[in-house]
């Protein structure tokens, strides 16, 4: 599947978030190739993570009780 994304814009987005535990939400189409989009979204300062539940789209955020999610980057089909 041919995709792209800007890495260097995401990266910059989490540090001036100053995020430390950033997830990351893929739609379904995207999560087998989760391994080389966290490797390129790697850096130092905060650790990610990735949704493995089902993603409709834009409007379908995780909401958690008990973990600390300082920013969501949610990868999709248009720059939202």
């Amino acid at each position: 599947m041919e995709y792209t994304f800007d890495s260097g814009k995401i990266k910059k987005m989490i540090n001036e978030a100053r995020a430390k535990n950033v997830l990351v939400q893929l739609p379904d189409g995207l999560k087998p190739d989760y391994e080389r989009i966290v490797q390129e979204l790697e850096g130092e300062g905060y650790n990610l993570f990735i949704w493995g539940g089902s993603c409709f789209g834009a409007c379908d955020i995780p909401s958690f009780s008990n973990k600390k999610i300082d920013l969501i980057v949610h990868l999709g089909h248009e720059e939202f």
